[in-house]
């Protein structure tokens, strides 16, 4: 239903947030990428790294700790002088998704109900092995996990921020 998380839409009109650097590996300017988006992290795409978009030139690691080089970034300590920033990938260059499917900051900040009842607001998106969940913190301060399955979900409004639940169907965590 989305893509793993990194909050917030970000500064940028028109990039989609992929996530930020984290600490170098080797010696070759190669970096981790913490709260990465793995789809939008492939060899070619164009990456917005403060003031400049570099492209990608090689990516290793495993989806869940990419690790991304990229032109330019010659070495370890080019690598380092990025750490901590954020990582944006040109909304033009994002695959497409299918319908009923949203990133991860389209979602966060979205207020959930039942009806009338508001219930809490989106602060995540998690993945869990048979599907995602989006992470809620509760009106009551409390955090819970909503899976994003056609059972829980009647209906998700972007632009409204808005997400619409069956809140009998998570059973009693919100009565």
């Amino acid at each position: 239903m989305g893509a793993d998380g990194h909050t917030g839409a970000g500064p940028f009109t028109g990039w989609v947030p992929a996530g930020r650097v984290g600490r170098a590996h080797g010696l070759e300017g190669g970096f981790y990428v913490t709260g990465a988006r793995p789809r939008l992290l492939g060899v070619g795409a164009k990456l917005r790294i403060g003031e400049r978009t570099l492209p990608i030139v090689r990516r290793a690691g495993v989806p869940e700790r990419p690790i991304v080089h990229v032109e330019g970034v010659e070495d370890r300590s080019a690598a380092e002088a990025l750490r901590g920033l954020d990582l944006w990938v040109s909304s033009a260059e994002v695959l497409a998704l299918e319908e009923g499917e949203y990133w991860a900051h389209e979602l966060e900040g979205c207020v959930l109900f039942d009806g009338a009842r508001r219930l809490g607001r989106v602060v995540g998106l998690v993945e869990l092995p048979s599907c995602e969940a989006l992470e809620v913190l509760t009106e009551e301060g409390e955090e819970l996990l909503v899976p994003m399955v056609r059972d829980a979900i009647r209906g998700i409004d972007t632009g409204g921020r808005r997400i619409e639940i069956d809140s009998g169907f998570l059973g009693d965590a919100w009565r």
